[in-house]
């Protein structure tokens, strides 16, 4: 079981000025379809070295990538990964300029924008929906603790990202990148194909250019898999090393944020600035001097003397991709890793439970954001979401159901005895006789796998159909799990995936570093209508 976790642009009068001035900028980065060699491409370091050379404001940085948003994601390919935007961004990002005018940094993000996964509360003028008209229009009565902390380091919130309604939680058979509020998200490197999901607007935005940074939130794949099938790096964090507070739950078993960006120092800068304890989510009690300087990690010899098991029980999906991630695995050795063929044991046996703890959770974390952080919305429960859906079935429900959430309705509650032993199962098998044995037994620094398929067509007759995934061990574990651009097949791009046992996010970034800095497979998108072989 690989549970995909997991509108209308809002444009003020002022932000949609702003983006005028840099229309035919964008226009000229973008005239031969590809997203271009340019400003908006480049990472935070490169972005913060022309700020500090007086070269570019954060204003007009901002106001770039509003124009580019103009010119790809709503006209030219139409992308779609922008659900909202954030009609504050070219004031916030003038008050960062002056912050820096008067020698008041506040880190490596200051007056960096960033776009977010739109079930992440917002305090401002923005809604937080998760894609759901349910909750159109809806604001949020404060901020999660990611938006805070990126907030607090000077980031910008340019605006929210499109997703898999109800982060893919709705239906067995829903199509990911699309909302009822947002609509489909297609794919840049092909744009008759799937994102993956859930965090579908996030992965095609980074891919597109369409800011520095992105957030995603991952229950089972939802940061990994879109950030592989769009080119991109993800981090998917040990459970408890970034708040869940104020993000619109699956899971609490399961969930969290994690960065999503166009290369592995700008994923560890953002890591950085999002960790933390927070007192509203107990989880982060556990990563109590856990969060490391990730920035330090950013090492070319990071795969120096490191041995990493190849889960072959992850290969075998596709002849071309696992031809294509052998490939890789010699770049791994010639960097210095020793490899070593393993099975990852025990991946069968935790399928069924684990969606028996994501139903048994999913109602009531639900209502408890609901009451927490929208108690103005027209929806309360998750009955009150179903009648929603029901009753607007024209709109929510044309393309497919929501039978998850209809079962969720059912569970009996987190005192029920088959979810307390769903969830020791899911423990058991994923951790001390899953990863934890297989590093143990041989070993290991960490596992390395093909992340998963190519893009697949998206189609609302048949639904979603993923290729191979490595995303579920580390997902029930709560482990980490990096994955980085390792080529393309027929123009689509595949991930390779770096997994370790808890807080080893440092040691995981150091070998997908030195892994990116070697092998360079990155390259940005064409936007073709599609990819497909004529016969």
């Amino acid at each position: 079981m690989k549970r995909r976790d997991f509108v209308r642009l809002g444009v003020s009068a002022g932000v949609a000025a702003g983006a005028v001035a840099g229309v035919a900028q964008v226009a000229a980065a973008t005239s031969h379809g590809a997203a271009g060699s340019s400003i908006l491409d480049a990472g935070v370091q490169e972005q913060q070295a022309q700020m500090a050379a007086g070269k570019l404001s954060s204003k007009s940085l901002v106001q770039q990538y509003l124009a580019r948003i103009a010119a790809i994601d709503k006209a030219g390919p139409r992308i779609n990964a922008v659900i909202e935007l954030n009609p504050d961004a070219l004031a916030i990002a003038g008050e960062r300029d002056r912050e820096r005018k008067a020698g008041k940094l506040r880190g490596p993000l200051h007056g960096i924008p960033v776009l977010i996964k739109d079930n992440i509360a917002t305090f401002d003028a923005m809604s937080t929906t998760a894609g759901s008209l349910a909750l159109a229009g809806v604001r949020a009565s404060k901020d999660a603790f990611v938006a805070r902390k990126l907030r607090e380091a000077g980031a910008i919130i340019i605006g929210k990202t499109n997703l898999s309604e109800w982060a893919n939680m709705r239906s067995t058979h829903s199509v990911s990148g699309w909302s009822g509020r947002g609509g489909q998200t297609r794919n840049p490197y092909a744009l008759d194909r799937n994102t993956s999901g859930s965090s579908a607007g996030s992965g095609a935005a980074m891919a597109a250019g369409l800011a520095t940074l992105a957030i995603g939130t991952e229950t089972d794949g939802s940061i990994v898999s879109p950030s592989s099938t769009c080119g991109i790096v993800g981090i998917k964090p040990t459970l408890g090393l970034v708040s869940r507070s104020g993000i619109i739950p699956i899971a609490h078993s399961q969930d969290t944020a994690g960065p999503m960006t166009r290369s592995v120092a700008d994923a560890a800068l953002l890591l950085g600035a999002i960790a933390g304890v927070d007192d509203d989510d107990a989880a982060t009690n556990d990563g109590q001097g856990k969060a490391a300087d990730y920035a330090a990690a950013l090492r070319t010899d990071g795969l120096r003397g490191k041995r990493i098991g190849v889960a072959r029980n992850f290969f075998g999906s596709s002849p071309a991709i696992d031809a294509l991630i052998e490939k890789e695995l010699a770049v791994l050795t010639s960097q210095g890793a020793t490899l070593v063929d393993v099975q990852v044991p025990n991946v069968d046996k935790y399928g069924d439970s684990e969606l028996e703890v994501l139903l048994a959770e999913f109602r009531p974390d639900l209502e408890a954001w609901l009451a927490n952080y929208a108690p103005h919305a027209p929806v309360k429960t998750m009955l009150d979401v179903i009648a929603f859906n029901e009753k607007n079935a024209g709109r929510e429900l044309q393309h497919f159901g929501q039978e998850h959430l209809v079962a969720a309705q059912k569970k009996p509650g987190l005192d029920d005895k088959a979810y307390r032993d769903a969830l020791a199962n899911n423990h058991r098998y994923s951790r001390e006789e899953g990863i934890d044995k297989i590093l143990k037994d041989e070993k290991l620094d960490a596992l390395v796998a093909p992340t998963g398929g190519t893009a697949w067509l998206t189609d609302y007759i048949n639904g979603d159909h993923y290729g191979g995934s490595f995303s579920s061990p580390a997902a029930v574990a709560g482990y980490p799990h990096v994955t980085v651009p390792a080529g393309y097949v027929q123009g689509l791009p595949v991930g390779i995936s770096f997994v370790g046992t808890a807080w080893t996010e440092a040691a995981l970034i150091g070998m997908a570093y030195a892994y990116e800095q070697a092998s360079r497979r990155r390259r940005a998108p064409g936007f073709p209508a599609t990819v497909n072989v004529k016969a």
